[in-house]
C-alpha cells in the first residue's frame, strides 16, 4: 500500500459519505455520550490503593467504611480528673492516665486519677471532671488516706460527663462517606482515623497521543510548507491534568497500515488521534476505525470550532480466564476478567478546533473513567460582558478571561490559533445564533488555576 492510498472501506465510512450531508451530534448530546462511554468503561476496571500521601484531590472508587469503632475505646474529651463514684474522692497515689497508655486498672468507687485529653478511661469510671471545676486539699486524719490528697467538685458531676464513649462517632463497618467523594484534607484525616494507610481510588486512565502528518516538525522555524506540531506538546500535560497517564506521544505520517497499525496494538484506555477526521485524501481515521471493527459513537458534533470530531469504541480485547496468582495452577479455579473496554478521540489538526475536541469528548470521558464526573460541579454561569457573534446552527467554543465577575470574549478564536486559548481562564459555551452583553453563558474552566488580574497583551475583546 503506497504512502497516501487510503484503506479500503465499507459503504457508510468517511470515504461514501464525503459529499453528503454530515449527520452530526449537538454539541451538549456529544458530551453526555462521551460521560456514557467512560463511565461503562470504568465499571469493569478495578481501584487502586494509594498511600494516603499520595490521594488528595482525587476521588473515592469505593465508600470509605470504619475499619474501627471511633473512638476505639473509652476516651477522656478533657484534661482533668477521672472519677469513679460519688464524690469526695481520694486521689490515687500513681501518677495520671495519659493518653497513647494501655493499663488495665480499674478506677474503685471513691477514687480519682489525673487523665489527659485524648487518654483511655480506667474502666469503672464515672465521670471526667474537668481541672479547673475541681479543687483538691489534704486528707483529713485517716490512716487509710494518709499522705494522699482528697478532690472535690465545684460543679454537679454528670454521669458520663467528658468521656467520648467508644463509638461515638461511628462503628466498624460504617460507611463514612460514599464513592465519589472528593479527597480533601479532611477526608484524608477521617481516612486515618479510621485504620486506612491507603485509599481506593480509581485507576488513572492510559492514553496514547497519534499525532497525524507528513507536514509536521517538532524543531526549529517553519520552512518549505512544513509547520511546527503545536498539540503534541500541548495535549499531554493537558491530559495529565485530567487525570490520565500518558503512555506516549507518537508522530505518524499521512500513512493509514501506520495508523492502523498504532490504533490495534496500542495498550491504552484511550487512543487520542489529531487531524484525519475529515473526508480528505489522507484523512484515515474512519477508514482505519472500520477496518478495526471499532462502532463510532459521536461521528462529527454541532460545535465550532471542531466539528469533525469524533468518538470510537474500539473492539474489546478477548475476556480471558485464568487462575489468581495465590493459587496454585493445578487447583485454581478460573476466573474470567472483563474484557479492556477502549475508545478513541479523533481531534481535528487546528490547534483550537483539537482543543474544542478534547473538551468536548475527551475530557467527560476521562471524569468518568476516573470518578471525577460525579463529584464535579456544573459550569459556572457567568454573564459575558461583550455580544458574542454565534454560528446559525451550532455551538461555539471561545476563549473567555474573567473581569469583574463578567467574561470578556478574547479576539484570536479561529481554528488554527491558541493565541487567545493560551490567555483565557475557559471556553465560554456560546448559543447558536450568539449572545448578547449580559448573557449568561457556561463556562468551561481550564484544569490549571487561572491569571488573575493580568490583561492579555492581545486585548480583551472579540471581533
Amino acid at each position: 500500500m503506497t504512502l497516501k492510498e487510503p484503506l479500503p472501506v465499507a459503504p457508510g465510512t468517511a470515504d461514501a459519505r464525503a459529499g453528503q450531508p454530515h449527520r452530526a451530534t449537538a454539541w451538549p448530546e456529544a458530551r453526555a455520550a462521551a460521560a456514557r462511554a467512560g463511565a461503562s468503561a470504568r465499571a469493569g476496571r478495578a481501584p487502586r490503593g494509594v498511600p494516603l500521601g499520595q490521594a488528595l484531590g482525587q476521588v473515592l472508587a469505593e465508600p470509605l467504611l470504619a475499619l474501627t469503632d471511633l473512638p476505639p475505646f473509652d476516651t477522656s474529651a478533657m484534661d482533668g480528673w477521672a472519677v469513679a463514684g460519688p464524690g469526695p474522692w481520694t486521689v490515687r497515689a500513681e501518677g495520671a492516665v495519659l493518653a497513647g497508655q494501655a493499663s488495665d486498672a480499674e478506677a474503685a468507687d471513691g477514687e480519682a486519677v489525673r487523665i489527659a485529653t485524648g487518654a483511655r478511661v480506667p474502666a469503672g469510671t464515672t465521670a471526667v471532671v474537668r481541672a479547673e471545676h475541681a479543687r483538691t486539699e489534704p486528707a483529713p486524719a485517716d490512716p487509710a488516706r494518709a499522705g494522699r490528697a482528697v478532690l472535690h467538685a465545684l460543679r454537679e458531676v454528670v454521669p458520663g460527663q467528658d468521656i467520648r464513649p467508644r463509638g461515638q462517632e461511628c462503628h466498624t463497618g460504617d460507611e463514612l462517606l460514599p464513592a465519589g467523594t472528593v479527597v480533601t484534607p479532611a477526608v484524608l484525616g477521617l481516612a486515618a482515623a479510621a485504620g486506612y494507610d491507603e485509599l481506593p481510588v480509581p485507576s488513572r486512565p492510559r492514553v496514547e497521543i497519534l499525532v497525524l502528518g507528513d507536514e509536521l516538525l517538532t524543531t526549529g522555524l517553519p520552512h518549505d510548507g512544513l509547520i511546527r506540531d503545536a498539540l503534541g506538546p500541548m495535549l499531554g500535560p493537558w491530559l495529565a491534568a485530567l487525570g490520565a497517564d500518558v503512555l506516549a506521544t507518537r508522530r505518524i505520517g499521512d500513512e493509514a497500515e501506520e495508523l492502523y497499525a498504532a490504533v490495534t496494538g496500542s495498550a491504552a484506555d484511550l487512543v487520542l488521534t489529531t487531524g484525519g477526521t475529515a473526508a480528505g485524501p489522507v484523512d484515515h481515521v474512519h477508514g482505519v476505525l472500520d477496518k478495526a471493527g471499532a462502532t463510532l459513537l459521536v461521528d462529527g458534533v454541532k460545535v465550532r470550532p471542531g466539528h469533525p470530531m469524533l468518538l470510537a469504541r474500539l473492539a474489546a480485547e478477548p475476556a480471558r480466564s485464568e487462575p489468581t496468582r495465590s493459587e496454585p495452577l493445578s487447583s485454581a479455579p478460573a476466573r474470567a476478567e472483563p474484557p479492556h473496554v477502549r475508545h478513541l478521540v479523533g481531534l481535528p489538526g487546528n490547534p483550537l478546533a483539537a482543543v474544542s475536541g478534547l473538551l468536548t469528548l475527551a475530557q467527560p470521558l476521562l471524569a468518568a473513567l476516573t470518578g471525577a464526573a460525579a463529584a464535579a460541579p456544573a459550569p459556572p454561569r457567568v454573564p459575558v460582558r461583550d455580544e458574542v457573534p454565534g454560528h446559525p446552527y451550532d455551538t461555539r467554543l471561545v476563549p473567555v478571561v474573567r473581569r469583574g465577575g463578567r467574561v470578556v470574549p478574547l479576539r484570536f478564536n479561529g481554528p488554527a490559533m491558541l493565541r487567545g486559548i493560551a490567555a483565557a481562564d475557559g471556553l465560554a459555551v456560546v448559543p447558536p445564533g450568539g449572545a448578547r452583553p449580559g448573557q449568561e453563558l457556561d463556562v468551561l474552566d481550564l484544569p490549571w488555576p487561572a491569571a488573575e488580574g493580568a490583561v492579555p497583551a492581545q486585548g480583551a475583546c472579540f471581533t
